[in-house]
């Protein structure tokens, strides 16, 4: 029998996620099966996945109302509702999580989105939410804002697995970097192990493309279309294996410390013009993470082309974003603007959700 094209990924170092949670995907035996045969080795989740999988199905309605008889506070009832769901996902996913020795086999809980400009309320959730799910291949999902890197640190001091989200610029990811280290090392001066720790930094891709994309067609650069989020991830290849071989980390690394992975995140094509496995065929590559959505996983399975893709035309990346400049886009600012509308972006589906919650504790 061929080899599963999402399966062949894996021979080339990288791990694909899957990005979608919901009850029907668990009961089904359907993650079970991705599980299986196409080599699938975590699952991600954000508020704009909860409220989908809790406002399409009637799978939640007989918790909600069983829950609402304790707390009225849609938002605590909601973290009851995915908690459960974070915790059936763990137990599906601890085989792998064994057979990796902890590399692989997380599933992610995002704190709440009103949190992402807070870095005491992230904190104090992100430690709330991990006792809650209790299982040791669970991430909490931090957003990379700068006030979430104090977040972060704090998090990783604790020995809580983390999943930093919504990373847009190169700036951004390293300092991202430095949080998850001298996180660490906090935990090991305080006399704890850090062997069990493990991290990922989400890099957004295809977000990146929809805004840059019409200013590039605008200034008449069409050669770059599409280009520019994967270029950025490159280069922030680059910054993850040069942080991750300094003196400081072979300390940690000599400790058992776990590099922080980059994965890449959004990697659907958003334009109908490009290939729709587009983003992950690019990006192929050791110690990486891709998460993709359940259409993507199907799109590779059906003509994706696994190579080791990922440190190939590294000099045509850097030009890439060298031209960038010269045309006048400032992709800081572009990268500030994706994490505002990030933030949005998840603010929206959460504040449906709780609306929903409320509308089903009513009925």
């Amino acid at each position: 029998m061929a080899t599963n094209n999402v399966k062949q990924i894996h021979d080339f170092g990288q791990s694909i996620w899957l990005d979608f949670i919901d009850r029907e995907i668990m009961a089904s035996g359907k993650l079970q099966k991705l599980i299986d045969e196409d080599g699938v080795r975590g699952v991600t989740s954000n508020p704009a996945i909860f409220e989908k999988a809790i406002t399409s199905s009637s799978d939640y309605d007989a918790d909600i109302k069983e829950l609402a008889k304790t707390t009225s506070d849609n938002e605590a009832l909601f973290f009851e509702l995915a908690v459960k769901d974070i915790q059936n996902a763990t137990a599906l996913f601890k085989g792998v999580y064994d057979e990796s020795n902890k590399v692989d086999g997380y599933v992610s809980l995002e704190v709440s989105p009103f949190l992402a400009l807070d870095t005491e309320g992230t904190a104090k959730q992100a430690e709330e939410l991990w006792k809650k799910v209790d299982r040791e291949n669970v991430m909490i999902k931090i957003p990379g804002t700068q006030p979430g890197l104090a977040a972060i640190r704090q998090s990783i001091a604790k020995g809580i697995n983390i999943n930093v989200t919504l990373l847009f610029g190169l700036e951004r990811y390293e300092a991202v970097t430095e949080a998850y280290i001298a996180g660490l090392e906090e935990h090991l001066a305080a006399g704890h192990k850090i062997a069990h720790i493990s991290s990922v930094a989400s890099f957004f891709l295809s977000r990146i493309d929809v805004i840059v994309d019409p200013l590039l067609e605008a200034k008449g650069a069409t050669d770059l279309l599409g280009e520019v989020a994967i270029a950025s991830a490159k280069k922030a290849y680059e910054i993850y294996k040069r942080v991750f071989s300094t003196e400081r980390w072979q300390k940690l690394a000599a400790q058992g410390a776990q590099p922080q992975r980059l994965l890449w995140a959004s990697t659907g094509s958003k334009n109908p013009a490009f290939k729709d496995t587009k983003y992950v065929e690019a990006l192929i590559g050791p110690d990486t993470v891709d998460t993709v959505p359940l259409e993507t996983v199907d799109a590779f399975r059906a003509h994706g082309i696994a190579a080791n893709t990922l440190e190939a035309g590294l000099d045509e990346a850097t030009a890439t974003l060298a031209k960038l400049k010269d045309l006048g886009i400032d992709l800081d600012a572009i990268t500030q603007q994706l994490e505002d509308e990030g933030i949005e972006k998840f603010n929206k589906p959460f504040e449906k959700l709780l609306k929903a919650i409320e509308d089903q504790k009513n009925k």
